[in-house]
């Protein structure tokens, strides 16, 4: 939980670095979706495949390889913009490496949850993670946001560095019951990824959540990487503002992982996840028709809220509901859903800002939740049923 903690917070407060440093070099969403696109798309690319490579070899080395290349990738980051040796196309480069690092290690993080806590914490034990997580995305922008005005982007950079090599050594400590096979790394692993995918297909449970987070992806979650634009364009309020609009975002959704912490039950948290999609929808669409500040951010508390209850409840049934031996690679695929594709919705989403306005895009994308919420709503009683069972292996 420290280790996962403080690597969280460095991570958002690379995104926070980033993202400003994008808009201070560009003025523009488009490279804003670009850059996000860079950083997200190797979940697409990668995170399949390091699913299968952990069944094999192992949670912990595939988790402790992924933070020394974050470290050393941070370190050559902060280099170049103390050398004044940035461009924005070194930006989109390193952010490719860092989400490529940051992918290897996703499905492993999530799978040793199960590894390190009886079955009857699960829920409690996931919601806990995002807890931590959640706070991060409050603590991490905050932080940033004082140093960026402080200092710069590259020594908050360069902090990151030290973060990512500190929870390296944490994991060092850390020892736990591997389930991998000890395998070799041979072209067999397509076939086992292969073999990920028809278990979701025929998963009805688990299919149903995993369109859910297809929209998650698309329609709200790019969102979050255009906020340096909505406090920059829309409301001149600079690192200041883009940290308040962050934070508000990682409020509602650290408050929301809190309660579903203590709530701790498999029972409902399906209908949750369903109502998740409307409640996001909603309170986007109201906080783009916001023309104050602190107004937008209070509809963001709540947008924080829902995504959060969403992404987690989603990721909790599929825990519950998946086999043993498939665990690691199905997932990967959650993971490719709901954090990989929001690369392309961001790059979709930047491109149609740069055309309709930011208000107007965002507004949009709520707008066709509301609609999944209608597709998903009589479907979801049925999927309560396979994704709630307490005696899932």
């Amino acid at each position: 939980m420290i280790g996962h903690t403080l690597a969280a917070v460095g991570r958002w407060m690379k995104r926070t670095a980033v993202g400003w440093l994008t808009w201070e070099l560009t003025n523009s969403t488009s490279w804003l979706g670009i850059v996000a696109f860079a950083d997200l798309v190797p979940m697409m690319l990668f995170v399949i495949l390091s699913g299968a490579i952990a069944d094999r070899v192992g949670l912990m080395r595939i988790v402790k390889l992924s933070q020394i290349l974050s470290g050393l990738i941070a370190v050559l980051f902060a280099v170049l913009i103390f050398t004044d040796l940035i461009t924005i196309e070194a930006v989109v480069v390193l952010s490719l490496f860092f989400g490529a690092a940051e992918a290897l290690s996703q499905p492993a993080r999530m799978a040793a949850v199960h590894a390190l806590v009886p079955r009857e914490d699960l829920s409690s034990a996931i919601a806990l993670g995002a807890a931590t997580f959640n706070a991060s995305r409050i603590a991490g922008p905050a932080i940033a946001g004082v140093l960026i005005i402080w200092t710069n982007t590259g020594t908050v950079i360069a902090i990151c560095a030290v973060i990512f090599f500190v929870f390296y050594l944490l994991l060092c400590t850390i020892h736990m019951v591997e389930t991998a096979t000890g395998q070799k790394l041979t072209l067999a692993l397509f076939v086992d990824i292969w073999r990920g995918f028809q278990y979701v297909h025929g998963h009805p449970g688990i299919l149903f959540m995993m369109v859910l987070m297809v929209a998650f992806s698309f329609f709200i979650r790019p969102v979050i990487e255009l906020m340096p634009g909505v406090s920059g364009q829309l409301f001149d309020a600079g690192p200041v503002g883009l940290s308040l609009l962050l934070g508000a975002i990682g409020a509602g959704a650290l408050v929301a992982s809190l309660w579903l912490a203590r709530r701790g039950e498999m029972a409902g948290l399906t209908g949750m996840v369903t109502v998740s999609i409307l409640g996001c929808g909603l309170a986007l669409m109201l906080s783009m028709v916001m023309g104050q500040l602190w107004m937008t951010v209070a509809f963001l508390l709540v947008v924080g809220w829902f995504m959060l209850v969403g992404n987690v409840g989603a990721q909790i049934l599929i825990q519950n509901a998946v086999d043993q031996e498939v665990r690691t690679r199905v997932l990967s695929l959650f993971i490719v859903f709901a954090h990989g594709l929001p690369a392309f919705g961001a790059v979709l989403m930047g491109w149609m800002a740069s055309v309709a306005g930011l208000r107007v895009t965002i507004g949009s994308g709520a707008l066709l939740m509301v609609l999944v919420w209608l597709w998903a709503r009589p479907r979801a009683g049925n999927m309560a049923a396979i994704l709630e069972r307490s005696d899932s292996t």
